[in-house]
């Protein structure tokens, strides 16, 4: 139906200039592998072509990124690991809180002038119970009874103002550290005096 006119011999490239076209693109694949290839997925720069091009930069930062895999990847498996026997020492710890931590008594005493503040704070592990007592002499103070932990920024159990003192049972909501802080605005230096006594591990003066 259609009539095409068929190349003549002449028109066919010889069997020299194919030898030729397929030796120069493989030598123009080499070139391409060592210049570009093994620089960007690499980092392998036999020539320095590579750095000149900007693709040795690009396989080291391919390497750096799979080792950080490789790295992130062992790390995950070593927690994942250990996660069975920290579940279970902190149910241990959550069902026997009193066990778990020293069970204790203190008296702890600050001065504070007006306008200043200060914060006492006890470790405790989740569940574990504390009492406490606390009063003022020569004058009032604000407070906030709260808690913190790694994670964990805030977390209130109870405040107030001009409050001459406070008492009862303050029970640890996680593990982390409990306590008090008080600020005096009155304009006389009073005297605050906490009396605890109760299953937690230390109670320092934090601020």
């Amino acid at each position: 139906m259609f009539n095409s006119q068929r190349p003549s011999v002449d028109d066919l490239p010889t069997s020299g200039q194919l030898l030729q076209a397929s030796a120069f693109a493989l030598v123009a694949a080499g070139a391409v592998l060592v210049a570009v290839v093994l620089p960007a997925e690499y980092a392998i720069d036999p020539t320095g072509a590579g750095r000149v091009l900007g693709m040795t930069e690009m396989g080291e930062v391919k390497a750096q990124l799979a080792e950080e895999a490789a790295a992130d990847a062992m790390l995950a498996e070593t927690q994942a690991e250990s996660v069975p026997a920290v579940a279970t020492a902190a149910q241990e710890a959550a069902d026997t809180p009193a066990e778990a931590a020293n069970v204790r008594s203190d008296v702890t005493e600050i001065t504070l002038e007006p306008g200043q503040a200060a914060e006492i704070k006890a470790s405790m592990m989740k569940n574990a119970s504390l009492e406490y007592d606390w009063s003022v002499a020569g004058g009032a103070v604000n407070f906030d009874t709260h808690a913190d932990a790694p994670g964990i920024d805030y977390h209130g159990y109870g405040k107030g103002r001009n409050s001459v003192g406070e008492k009862g049972t303050l029970t640890a909501a996680f593990d982390g550290s409990h306590g008090w802080f008080w600020r005096n605005r009155s304009a006389s230096t009073v005297t605050v005096t906490l009396r605890t006594d109760g299953a937690y591990n230390d109670i320092k003066k934090v601020l």
